[in-house]
């Protein structure tokens, strides 16, 4: 239930950098725990009905969460399940998600391409 909060601050976001004009789509990186793709576009889809960025196109760039042994500093891919558990490089068990991984970040909007003159 997380991602709708995200959703809406995404939208927040968007909207905010488009200034009133018509949003078509938004690629947003987030980082530092998963997310399912489909469910924030289509939140997002759904927090933006009657504003300017209704019929928005999310895309979510993923950035994968990196262990980090607090033993020798070794790092690993969240998705190696061993390395939940011991870090491959020493064997110690003392194992954290980096702290610097977890954001949120707008990296692009496409605004609607603007009518021509006297167009309805």
């Amino acid at each position: 239930m997380h991602e709708l909060g995200l959703c809406e601050d995404i939208l927040r976001a968007v909207l905010n950098r488009a200034a009133g004009r018509p949003v078509v789509a938004a690629r947003v990186r987030i980082g530092g725990h998963p997310v399912d793709p489909e469910v924030i576009n289509q939140n997002v889809q759904v927090a933006a009905m009657g504003t300017a960025a209704e019929g928005i196109r999310i895309e979510v760039i993923s950035r994968p969460t990196v262990l980090r042994c607090r033993d020798c500093g070794a790092t690993a891919d969240a998705g190696d399940a061993l390395a939940l558990v011991a870090c491959r490089h020493c064997g110690g068990v003392d194992i954290a998600a980096d702290d610097d991984q977890h954001e949120v970040l707008l990296e692009s909007i496409t605004l609607a391409a603007p009518s021509p003159a006297g167009a309805p």
